[in-house]
């Protein structure tokens, strides 16, 4: 099937999917999307016991689609700079040491915590699986993506202070999650089968230095120039530009260019906008970048729907899935709630409003998009598996239950 008529079906199935959402279940708009196209995806592999041949070719349309190109290479600098545009550096500011301690070394620390539990599941049945796949699944697991419960912590007059923390710890902690794997997927890939710290870490300074000057300097770059014309259309033109370009520039150079997004699209939304951008243009920039985000994440969470019908659902693989589930919880417990009682000044952050923190720690598409693009091994279909369900976790019932939580917590 040509991509045009693929990308038909995706945007005719976000449309309906989206109405249906609006119309009678009323969930959060990306949940909502992501619920109905699970519940399309599993009728789809259904399809493998009464319409054999079909089910046959749409699993190898989907497995033949690259997936995990679409979304790293296509949608992911797109989504990271939209979300920092948006984004109220005033806000992320007052939390700073707590969003770096949480995006950098709770990024960290959550990939060898659950790289450790993996090892260690896998174990109870007779599985034995190499350091370096289970360090990649931890890096590709700990990233949070808030972007399934913004709009109800929003709703649920959650502190702002609570939603600036989620924001912020999740523009920067996926860029760093994604540097982390690339640099360990850089080591499989040259053959170093082990970990080795000191070749790791010149691969990450390489890939988030370089990453953060880089996009430091696009977003001054795009500003000058903003600031020197007024004419709307341009300027939209100009943040499209600079986006796709960057982010292509980023890839040649093995910069990170999840980080230059998120760096610019926050230098371009919060610095001297006023004097960069009249209220015209401000509000069609904005206005596009919104619009562009809703309909790429519409696309986004229709898609991870269907990697189900890559995943191998062996009795082992599953049982070690659910207690993945359990594991990224659990390290994701230590990372927030730890530092937050023993150094409350630090964190600023309450004991209840560690636990929203915590179950307000997403994970989404990226996640997904990492795990397939993980080099075919025997231990890919485990990963995969094990990724699927802790994402199907955590938008479903973490997404879902988020609201209520903060009103009983946070008030």
């Amino acid at each position: 099937m040509h991509y045009y008529y693929i990308l038909v079906v995706l945007m005719a199935l976000s449309a309906g999917f989206a109405y249906i959402n609006h119309r009678f279940l009323k969930m959060p708009f990306v949940i909502g999307l992501f619920f109905l196209s699970t519940l399309l995806s599993i009728l789809v592999v259904s399809g493998k016991y009464w319409d054999p041949a079909d089910y046959a070719a749409f699993k190898d349309l989907v497995e033949h689609s690259n997936i995990s190109g679409f979304i790293l290479d296509i949608m992911l600098g797109f989504l990271l700079f939209a979300g920092a545009l948006h984004t109220d550096w005033a806000q992320i500011r007052s939390q700073v040491k707590t969003v770096g301690l949480y995006a950098v070394g709770g990024v960290l620390l959550s990939t060898v915590i659950i790289a450790g539990l993996l090892l260690w599941f896998c174990s109870w049945f007779g599985i034995q699986i190499d350091l370096i796949y289970g360090l990649l699944f931890g890096a590709l697991i700990s990233p949070t993506d808030p972007i399934a419960v913004l709009g109800i912590l929003t709703k649920a007059n959650v502190p702002k202070k609570i939603e600036a923390t989620i924001v912020g710890e999740s523009l920067f902690n996926d860029g760093v999650g994604v540097v982390v794997f690339i640099a360990l997927l850089e080591m499989l890939h040259q053959g170093q089968g082990s970990f080795e710290i000191g070749h790791f870490g010149l691969l990450f300074l390489q890939e988030a230095g370089g990453g953060l000057a880089f996009g430091l300097g696009l977003g001054y770059l795009l500003h000058k120039l903003l600031k020197s014309i007024d004419n709307y259309e341009t300027e939209v033109l100009l943040t499209l530009a600079f986006v796709m370009g960057g982010y292509t520039l980023c890839s040649l150079f093995h910069l990170s260019g999840a980080l230059a997004m998120v760096i610019m699209g926050l230098f371009v939304g919060n610095f001297k906008t006023g004097q960069a951008m009249s209220d015209v243009t401000l509000g069609y920039v904005h206005k596009f970048w919104e619009i562009l985000d809703v309909i790429l994440n519409a696309l986004l969470f229709i898609v991870i729907a269907f990697v189900v019908v890559m995943v191998d659902f062996e009795t082992a693989y599953v049982w070690i899935g659910l207690l993945c589930v359990v594991g990224v919880l659990l390290a994701r417990i230590l990372v927030v709630s730890v530092p937050a009682l023993l150094f409350p000044k630090f964190t600023n952050l309450t004991k209840n409003e560690a636990r929203l923190v915590v179950w307000g720690g997403l994970r989404g598409g990226l996640s997904l998009a990492l795990v397939l693009s993980i080099p075919e091994n025997p231990h890919k279909p485990l990963l995969v598996l094990a990724t699927y369900m802790c994402v199907v976790f955590s938008i479903l019932v973490q997404g879902l239950s988020i609201g209520k939580l903060a009103k009983k917590w946070v008030g």
